[in-house]
């Protein structure tokens, strides 16, 4: 399908104010550059009660992550947010509409991590963090107003992947249970030359070159991709993993690895819901307030967790 009139409009003006490619910078020029791109997204949805920042003993040191809680009675399930960035750009404000907006329509309260960058900390500075966050909030659900049973991981672009590698980690080391994952675009493989990774490569938005260049910068060393805590789609085993709800988009270089995870999923008995989106590129969460199809998408995510995070049970 063609390019998105929304998205069209957006790679219209990228090209006339000479839109600069982040993996045409320097680290320190992506980060700033990525940061100046933040902005609140928050006209469309409903906000929860409290949303507040913690920061506990990590892998590393002292370790932030934001809370976001709806107004409740009852212990609400607890969904853990990672962001995208590539490993490499981004942090907590990165994804703070989609967690607003998924705290208020699930109902549940997020927990959102934040965690070391690449290349000043490499695979698996990230993911050691993650899981460290992931056993914490689990630990301290009750304090929270959290229910310590029905937790899920969810991430947009290297969110998603670190997401996916937190379900693989939770089996693997014995909890803490997860009940749901959710994967948006994420990049699952680190050296695949699949068809949409050649055909993608469009300078406007994030593409083949873009991905290269953060898993260049996230793996100190090539081997290091053959980690499953990597490159999920390189396990040997992806049974007895929680429910998936994979999407990704029809312009996105990766669809086709997130396609292939959800096939290998789907052949270990995961139950999976895959969604490819037509004429959208990488990132189009981040539009929402101006893209129907993406509240449409965080609506779908709400309604997942929903079901199998048991709400409608604990109301």
């Amino acid at each position: 399908m063609p390019l998105d009139p929304i998205y069209a409009m957006i790679r219209e003006y990228r090209e006339a104010t000479g839109f600069t490619p982040l993996y045409t910078m320097s680290v320190d020029q992506a980060r700033r550059a990525d940061a100046e791109t933040e902005a609140a997204n928050w006209n469309w949805h409903r906000h929860p009660e409290e949303v507040f920042d913690v920061n506990f003993t990590g892998s590393a040191g002292q370790q932030p992550v934001r809370v976001y809680r709806p107004q409740s009675d009852r212990p609400l399930p607890m969904l853990m947010y990672f962001q995208g960035g590539g490993f490499v750009v981004g942090s907590l404000s990165t994804p703070d509409s989609i967690c607003r907006a998924l705290a208020s329509m699930v109902p549940c309260l997020v927990v959102s991590v934040d965690y070391r960058l690449a290349p000043e900390h490499p695979f698996p500075a990230a993911v050691d963090d993650c899981y460290t966050a992931v056993k914490w909030a689990a630990d301290h659900a009750t304090e929270l107003g959290a229910d310590s049973r029905r937790i899920a991981v969810a991430g947009d672009s290297s969110g998603g992947n670190l997401a996916a590698v937190m379900a693989l980690m939770a089996r693997d080391n014995d909890g803490p249970p997860l009940s749901a994952q959710v994967l948006v675009y994420p990049p699952l493989h680190n050296n695949w030359a699949t068809k949409s990774m050649r055909e993608n490569t469009d300078p406007m938005f994030f593409n083949a070159y873009s991905n290269a260049w953060f898993w260049n910068h996230y793996l100190a060393d090539p081997a290091d991709g053959d980690s499953p805590y990597a490159s999920p789609l390189k396990a040997v085993d992806h049974s007895r993993l929680p429910a998936a709800l994979i999407m990704t988009a029809e312009l996105c270089p990766v669809h086709d690895e997130d396609e292939a995870y959800s096939n290998a999923l789907s052949r270990a008995g995961v139950p999976v819901e895959y969604h490819r989106y037509a004429g959208l590129p990488h990132g189009f969460l981040a539009v929402a307030a101006q893209l129907e199809t993406a509240r449409d998408a965080l609506g779908l995510i709400a309604n997942f967790l929903r079901q199998r995070l048991r709400v409608k049970e604990f109301e």
